[in-house]
């Protein structure tokens, strides 16, 4: 074990969490804050694994692209000695699962409640171009407070792509993969609103709503069969919830949801009772699959002779004898004859059945061909899906349902997915597009996510004045693309002097926004509810609707005092907040945000109506960062 190890100079490791198929998970303390921090740290076994690499850096690309209440954040990133890291949002809590396992089902309201957090969280995501593909109750936190975050983006992936490494042979957990994911095409936001649907049926009703006694099977259900109704288990579930899960289960993508945030909305009206008519889904569409030869078993012409026999000898009439009074010997001959056959029986059935069982061969890597051959000689069939890959050469095996190893009857199908090879084409020219159709053509092209970068500029806001790649240059399916785009342009007014409610009109006036203010105390009695200082300063520049900060007087108090606050380095704003406790009430006395860059160290002054020695607490981003004794004369 690794406990009291210290990565980057920073973060203790305190407690062991748990570990996934490739990492380890510790509880840690942030030397410098005092915070807990979650450290997710790739086995070492897995260094010079180039697959599982890949991955653990999928988690951190992903997780850098994105900041949201309802997602486990990435704080840092890391090489110590040979263990590469990730530093996570630490969660003081249970997984969705664990709390379905102690409960047995959750009530609707609850349901709707987690359900429309995970979806915001999944918008996020797919805002940013990043699927999930791993939604399951496993890797939703509960925090002891109540707040839902979504963990765990190993096997996410940007949108348009379609790769399935071998350590993801089954991309997400069985139970809770779409019909696409189970036939290894290619998913999109509809794959991860399946997958909510399918946590939703089992909050609901306690269980998940396909089983089986193969991952095979289970995989089959999802693409051929409808689930039990949600009524049979939970009969209190009003139609309008069971209308959006239904929904969200269609076997066909199309017919799903196809935004998060059109889910949610439709989760919000029935959570009042009303049902969506958007949320009236089809009969539950089914895919297409190769159908398994049925097994027939074989019978040989003597069995069969005597089988005709048989039935020749009961058409036969039979002359009835005389029934004589059973002695208890043969009674007891009988029953001794009996119970021989029996064992017999049990003895031929277990041969029978270590016969038929097989493990599955481990084929991902292979040809097709040998992969199929191998497949053939255990006595599988065979069933196969493919697609395009970006590294895989044509005709290899990329992913396989069940996993090697997993125990198999022989007759049984084995589902791989076979590489057709990497697609290439040339980057269309987008220059003078609006971003929307160009976003639109890019993704029916296959992209993947769209990254769109504003700038001042004289053409219409919206119009792409520049692109990476270039006109012409060759792309792959999945491939960023960064687009410049016009933002317009507006002139930032001077707004000092102002109230806050004027400064405000004037900006929005003027094709800008107004930041969150930030407040400072004044001695001066002109000053209070005044605009002080603004940024950016009037005279430049801006894109439309870019957001100014004000700051804004307040009254001093009569007792005065400072807290001084060294802000660490950071890549992105925050939000700085200073409150004294006044008795049992806490009262802001800051609030502000310090830009991304190197360490700031600020001097608050504070006020107060109460003079003394006061306690004095420090938030960052809305927690709790340092809290410290000030006296105030």
């Amino acid at each position: 074990m690794m406990k009291g190890m210290i990565f980057a100079e920073r973060y203790k490791l305190e407690d062991f969490i748990g570990q996934g198929g490739m990492s380890l998970v510790y509880r840690a303390v942030d030397i410098r804050t005092g915070h807990s921090v979650a450290v997710k740290i790739l086995k070492s076994e897995y260094n010079s694994d180039k697959e599982f690499l890949e991955r653990f850096q999928r988690e951190a690309q992903a997780a850098s692209l994105m900041s949201h209440h309802n997602l486990v954040n990435l704080l840092d990133v890391g090489v110590e000695g040979e263990y590469r890291y990730l530093v996570l949002e630490y969660v003081n809590g249970n997984t969705l699962k664990d709390i379905i396992r102690q409960k047995g089902r959750l009530s609707y309201q609850t349901t709707i409640q987690i359900a429309i957090r995970i979806l915001s969280a999944l918008q996020h995501a797919h805002d940013n171009g990043i699927i999930h593909r791993d939604i399951k109750p496993q890797n939703v936190l509960i925090h002891a407070d109540g707040h839902v975050k979504v963990a765990d983006f190993g096997i996410a992936r940007m949108t348009g792509g379609a790769t399935i490494g071998k350590g993801d042979t089954v991309v997400g957990s069985v139970h809770y993969s779409s019909p696409e994911q189970a036939t290894g095409s290619v998913v999109e936001a509809a794959s991860d609103l399946y997958s909510t649907g399918v946590v939703m049926y089992e909050m609901l009703t306690g269980r998940v709503p396909f089983v089986g006694d193969t991952p095979v099977a289970v995989a089959m259900q999802h693409i051929q069969d409808a689930p039990p109704p949600i009524t049979d288990f939970a009969p209190e579930t009003p139609p309008a919830v069971v209308a959006v899960v239904m929904k969200a289960l269609q076997k066909d993508p199309a017919q799903r949801f196809q935004t998060a945030r059109e889910m949610a909305d439709a989760l919000m009206k029935a959570k009042d009772g009303k049902l969506d008519p958007a949320s009236i889904a089809p009969e539950v569409s089914r895919i297409p699959v190769p159908q398994q030869p049925p097994r027939v078993q074989e019978v040989s012409p003597r069995t069969a002779a005597s089988r005709r026999a048989a039935s020749a000898v009961r058409r036969t009439p039979v002359r009835r004898r005389p029934r004589y009074k059973l002695s208890s010997v043969i009674i007891s001959v009988a029953g001794v004859a009996l119970v021989l056959g029996l064992l017999t029986f049990g003895i031929i059935e277990i041969l029978n059945q270590a016969s038929r069982s097989v493990l599955a061969p481990d084929v991902v890597g292979f040809d097709a061909e040998d992969a199929q051959a191998l497949a053939r000689r255990e006595g599988l069939n065979w069933q196969q899906t493919e697609i395009n890959h970006e590294t895989i050469a044509s005709g290899v095996v990329i992913s396989q349902i069940p996993e090697a190893d997993t125990s198999m009857e022989k007759g049984d199908s084995l589902l791989v997915t076979v590489s057709l090879g990497p697609v290439s084409s040339t980057m269309p020219d987008m220059r003078g597009l609006d971003y929307s159709d160009a976003a639109d053509r890019l993704k029916e092209r296959g992209f993947g996510s769209t990254i769109a970068m504003k700038i001042v500029s004289t053409s219409p806001a919206g119009t792409v004045l520049e692109q990476s790649p270039l006109a012409g240059d060759p792309y792959t399916p999945g491939q960023a693309v960064e687009l410049t785009i016009s933002g317009g342009s507006a002139m930032i007014p001077d707004v000092t002097g102002r109230t806050l409610e004027d400064a405000v009109n004037v900006l929005k006036e003027s094709g800008l926004s107004s930041a969150k203010p930030t407040f400072v105390e004044t001695t001066d009695p002109a000053q209070v509810g005044q605009v002080l200082a603004q940024t950016p300063t009037s005279g430049t520049m801006a894109v439309l609707n870019a957001p100014v900060t004000l700051t804004v007087g307040i009254e001093s108090q009569p007792y005065q005092g400072e807290v001084s606050v060294t802000v660490p380095a950071g890549e992105a704003d925050r939000v700085l907040r200073v409150t004294l406790m006044i008795g049992e009430e806490e009262y802001a006395k800051y609030e502000g945000t310090v830009a991304a860059g190197d360490e700031t160290v600020m001097l608050i002054p504070l006020s107060s109506k109460t003079s003394g020695e006061l306690n004095c607490r420090i938030y960052l981003n809305g927690e709790l960062f340092r809290e410290e004794i000030v006296t105030l004369r």
